[in-house]
């Protein structure tokens, strides 16, 4: 390693730990008037070990969390003090700051845990797992034909709440000796009965365009973003019409890796408000807030990347365009709704207004989406998939009674942890 570049790594890692030390003591501070939940009132727990920059994971599911905790008590579990600043002020359910292992120790001994529930795979969830009395469940932050999607990290899950018939048959396909049927519970997208925010313009006779690229990724199999190959071409298009609004909502890590495909979001976000200042009436929108939901809702068609944002999308039924990524190396697992998808090309990207026009109208893909739709979601009837998340908890909630009742007289003991360590800002990307 370079000198310079010895020396950038120092000074981030300084940076990272003078704003963690910011972050503990701004949450001291908060903490103080913060009443933490009740000893004995916490059945279900998230645990979400990330910090801010990956809270997007957990965003998502907000509201099903609020609707269920009509029904069980449900805690969200932070372990850095940033993420618990902003669970503070965002979450719906109480959050509960847990830095260390010791931390943990003491809300499982105060807690009736019931299930746990884990939107990621952060290496800090095993400091969780290490607690048996309880159900470890997987349920992810989206579905998708991602590499991310298929881990074996699958298996140290008690169970894992899926999508539908294609997450079962993918993760068959994928992991040796994992009994899916046994360990899988299909949902469908119980986020998709919560469609969250207001839209922020006039609705009109414009047709709405969601684009909603991901990042650029930190290895060459998953080199799934368009920004810098589709996307600042296929938004100057869809600007020159006058006939179409733009949502532009990038992933929050665009960038992280790739200075060059930060600067091209850089500038999609820069045309976009120029284009507002020439046309007031174009309402274009550059997205980053937290709520997901009326982008998918309002948009009459959506331009995605490979990304959970493929099925947020298709659990809605409406027309939708994918990017074909342009590097060669990424990996796509055509088996499933890849495999007949509606691509675009970055070749093609200059072309995205007849493309979106031939989507809109034929009635071959619109039949072809439907049984996809189908296929990866099941019923998306609203509040179908809704009864389906409750229905699979209640169902873990009577498995665990009757496990307590088997193991009732069982010696509880706790091992040592030798990765009792504090989750600091400065914490490496993780898989998006």
């Amino acid at each position: 390693m370079s000198i310079l570049k010895q020396l950038a790594t120092a000074r981030r890692l300084v940076r990272n730990i003078l704003r963690s030390r910011r972050n503990r003591a701004a949450l001291e501070t908060r903490m103080a008037s913060v009443r933490p939940p009740a000893a004995g009132s916490v059945e279900i727990a998230v645990y979400f070990a990330d910090t801010r920059v990956n809270l997007y994971q957990i965003r998502q599911w907000y509201a099903p969390l609020a609707e269920l905790a009509q029904y069980h008590p449900v805690a969200i579990i932070a372990r850095s003090p940033g993420t618990m600043l902003t669970l503070l002020d965002e979450a719906p359910v109480p959050a509960v700051y847990l830095r260390r292992v010791v931390d943990l120790e003491r809300f499982v001994a105060e807690q009736p845990l019931r299930i746990v529930f884990y939107v990621n795979q952060n290496a800090k969830n095993f400091q969780m797992f290490r607690y048996s009395r309880m159900w470890h469940v997987f349920i992810n932050h989206g579905e998708s034909d991602k590499m991310y999607m298929t881990t074996n990290q699958y298996k140290a899950y008690d169970y894992a709440l899926i999508a539908g018939d294609a997450a079962k048959e993918r993760l068959s396909r994928k992991l040796w000796n994992y009994d899916v049927e046994a360990k899988t519970i299909a949902i469908g997208r119980p986020q998709a009965d919560h469609f969250a925010g207001e839209l922020p313009f006039a609705p009109d006779d414009r047709t709405v365009v969601l684009y909603a690229p991901t990042w650029e990724g930190d290895r060459p199999a998953a080199a799934y973003g368009s920004i810098a190959s589709h996307g600042e071409t296929l938004v100057r298009a869809l600007i020159a019409t006058g006939r179409h609004r733009v949502i532009y909502r990038p992933h929050p890590r665009s960038g992280v890796v790739d200075a060059e495909y930060g600067r091209a979001n850089d500038r999609i976000i820069a045309a976009l408000e120029r284009a507002n200042a020439a046309d007031p009436d174009a309402q274009h929108v550059f997205d980053d807030g937290p709520e997901l939901g009326w982008q998918l809702a309002a948009a009459h068609v959506a331009i995605t990347d490979i990304s959970a944002m493929v099925y947020d999308r298709l659990a809605t039924g409406k027309p939708i365009l994918i990017t074909r990524p342009a590097s060669p190396e990424a990996e796509i697992d055509a088996t499933g709704y890849l495999g007949a998808c509606e691509w675009l090309t970055a070749e093609r990207a200059d072309e995205i207004v007849p493309e979106i026009d031939r989507v809109l109208t034929s009635s071959e893909a619109h039949e072809r989406l439907r049984h996809w739709v189908e296929r990866y979601f099941g019923d998306t009837t609203p509040g179908a998939a809704t009864a389906r998340f409750h229905a699979a908890v209640e169902s873990l909630i009577a498995e665990w009674e009757r496990a307590a009742a088997v193991h009732a007289g069982d010696p509880i003991t706790s091992e040592s942890n030798p990765f009792d360590d504090d989750v600091d800002e400065d914490a490496a990307p993780g898989e998006g």
